[in-house]
């Protein structure tokens, strides 16, 4: 079977923008199936998968997409394209076209496929955020300027350009690296850069170290690769994303941040990154309540918040708790010099006895065993002596599972 581009919209509304798009793509010479997502579940002659082989593919059938209820039924329209794009040998790449609702239907179906099958979502959202739609993936997203609504000279550039996109992805070759050193997961952000960077060069001969960048969408980002089994190891340094879950700040991954330790069997070292900063965006965006807290301007966009002694302790909690549930072997370090650039002696948010709360409330939480430990050391986070500790606890789990041994 060969590999085509599926073109997905809804047909009722946007035939003529969805065949638009297939005959460019045919024009160059790749193969192509339009797939109706319509909930109307009327006929569409262009489409090469009707709306209603779609909801067959839903786990329980097609009643359950075909309801008098429009917000139910794009839902569950969406997960019966979820299940029809992951039951497919032959998805080359994927271009959706829709509003608001059309995008929230397709690119969850996207999302679930495999990073680097190239994805395009032409939307009347794509100006907005867009964290909702993309979340750990890759999909390319394009504002559409005009509604998707017919064809005119706007939405032909626009489509055109898009459909331009994909055949770009489709066809251009990208270098592919060398395989044969196992992939590992590392955490960072800016104020534990120096952290990371060291572990990179000590681990680079060994290694193939993908750095996400904890704003959220990084953090999910490393657990979903880890979870696919993509990784083979997580250095996560930097658990920032955990103070803006529970403070409500702007940079939260969700709670289910290190739930992958409940499911895989990874080697995992982790320690408390930039736990000492909630993270919001210009001053005029904090909550009242905390207007009078100790803050940093990191640049005009983003403003810092230092977190509590009582803040730290509900965080060791919560991680602790995380930690608790691990399947593989667990070392969590506990830099007891300062926990990111802005927590050491002379700088704003140095504060040695909130950083004893967090200590304590991980050390009265974790269940300690042969397999998961917290190792205490006396460094700061960027100092080398804790880049030298992080790199022989990483090489004594991976010791155990797959580190490579040099010949």
């Amino acid at each position: 079977m060969g590999h085509k581009a599926f073109i997905i919209g809804t047909c009722d509304t946007k035939a003529a923008e969805l065949c638009y798009l297939r005959d460019l793509l045919r024009n160059a010479n790749v193969d192509t199936l339009i797939v109706d997502v319509g909930t109307s579940g009327d006929p569409a002659p262009d489409a090469d998968i009707s709306a209603r082989q779609v909801a067959a593919c839903h786990p329980q059938g097609t009643e359950a997409v075909f309801v008098n209820d429009r917000g139910r039924a794009v839902t569950q329209m969406a997960e019966a394209l979820r299940q029809l794009l992951a039951g497919r040998d032959d998805v080359a790449g994927v271009i959706g076209i829709g509003g608001s609702g059309g995008t929230a239907l397709i690119t969850p179906a996207m999302r679930d496929l495999d990073i680097g099958v190239p994805k395009v979502m032409v939307s009347t959202i794509a100006s907005g955020n867009v964290a909702p739609y993309v979340g750990a993936s890759d999909i390319a997203m394009i504002y559409s300027v005009t509604d998707v609504a017919g064809l005119n000279r706007i939405s032909r550039r626009v489509l055109g350009n898009a459909a331009h996109a994909l055949l770009g992805m489709l066809e251009g070759q990208v270098p592919e690296a060398a395989d044969d050193k196992p992939a590992i997961g590392l955490s960072m952000f800016g104020v534990t850069t120096q952290c990371v960077n060291r572990l990179t060069d000590a681990l680079a001969s060994e290694y193939d170290c993908l750095v996400f960048h904890a704003t959220g969408t990084g953090g999910r980002s490393m657990e979903k690769l880890a979870a696919s089994g993509m990784l083979k190891g997580l250095l996560d340094i930097t658990t920032t994303e955990v103070c803006d879950l529970l403070m409500g700040g702007i940079f939260s991954a969700g709670d289910t941040r290190l739930d992958v330790l409940a499911h895989t069997e990874l080697p995992y070292v982790g320690s408390c990154g930039a736990l000492d900063m909630v993270n919001f965006a210009g001053p005029e965006t904090l909550p009242e309540p905390y207007r009078k807290r100790r803050l940093y301007e990191h640049n005009p966009q983003i403003t810092l918040m230092r977190t509590t002694a009582e803040e730290n302790a509900r965080m060791g909690r919560w991680i602790g708790e995380k930690l608790n549930r691990s399947r593989g072997p667990v070392r969590f370090l506990l830099p007891e010099g300062g926990v990111s650039a802005l927590d050491a002696p002379g700088q704003p948010f140095h504060d040695p006895a909130a950083d004893a709360a967090l200590f304590a409330a991980l050390k009265a939480t974790v269940r300690q065993t042969s397999e998961r430990r917290l190792i205490r050391c006396p460094w700061h986070i960027n100092d080398p002596a804790f880049t030298a500790l992080a790199v022989a606890e990483f090489h004594a789990l991976m010791d155990g599972g797959e580190r490579p041994r040099k010949s």
